[in-house]
């Protein structure tokens, strides 16, 4: 369970930092995400979730106990 909340706790961070660094930034590229073609939008989040994987994998395979 220590390690679902360290997790969560990650992503939350990660995921609001851009929008408190760079929220007109932000803005721009929301914009412009929303014009991709969704079929483009579903490979780049696929990929990404594969790669996601494939890192806690590696962690839990080769990282320490």
């Amino acid at each position: 369970m220590d390690y679902l909340l360290t997790a969560l706790g990650l992503v939350c961070f990660l995921e609001g930092l851009p929008y408190a660094a760079f929220p007109d930034r932000i803005k721009q590229w929301l914009e412009h995400i929303a014009k991709l073609p969704s079929d483009q939008l579903r490979f780049w989040g696929g990929a990404l979730m594969a790669v996601g994987l494939g890192l806690v994998y590696l962690g839990r395979r080769y990282g320490g106990p």
